[in-house]
């Protein structure tokens, strides 16, 4: 017997996507790379959130330069959608040639994300949050096997106007 697809709920995916305007916008500032706990590398990072299929998806790009150099260090590109079947926002992001997936939690007040990825032994954990200065902040940790979890990127961006 052939099961006919579900039909998404448009309208209930696009309020839902709606709870993370608070991104949309031009954001530049600091970023602060650490290697085993001791920061290495200090960027100058712009974030570029913007809505894409009228309200279905959320297109977020990254691009961090080095501050000595201004050369580019970092590049990601992250899309966001929600999915009204399982009352879920996903995440598919891109970084260095590669792609990873994974469920986003939205704290209860909205204004904050957490996700997180598992490669083998290796989790990371990342929250993104308006702080009461009204900038997006990130910090990210990673954990390997039974190590303490460690401070791997931290990002504090302003809106541009």
């Amino acid at each position: 017997m052939t099961q006919v697809p579900r039909t998404p709920d448009l309208a209930a995916q696009r309020a839902a996507m709606r709870k993370l305007e608070f991104l949309v916008g031009h954001w530049s500032g600091e970023v602060s790379i650490f290697r085993g706990g001791v920061k290495k590398v200090e960027l100058r990072q712009t974030e570029h959130a913007e809505y894409k299929l009228d309200g279905l998806l959320l297109l977020i790009e990254g691009v961090g330069r080095n501050k000595a150099d201004g050369e580019v260090t970092l590049q990601a590109l992250g899309i966001v959608s929600y999915d009204d079947e399982t009352l879920t926002f996903q995440m598919r992001a891109y970084n260095d040639g590669r792609y990873l997936e994974t469920a986003v939690e939205m704290a209860p007040g909205g204004r904050e994300l957490k996700w997180g990825f598992s490669w083998g032994e290796i989790q990371t954990h990342s929250v993104l949050r308006l702080n009461d200065l009204g900038q997006w902040t990130e910090l990210h940790e990673v954990t390997v096997g039974a190590q303490p979890a460690r401070k791997l990127m931290e990002v504090i961006v302003s809106p541009q106007n």
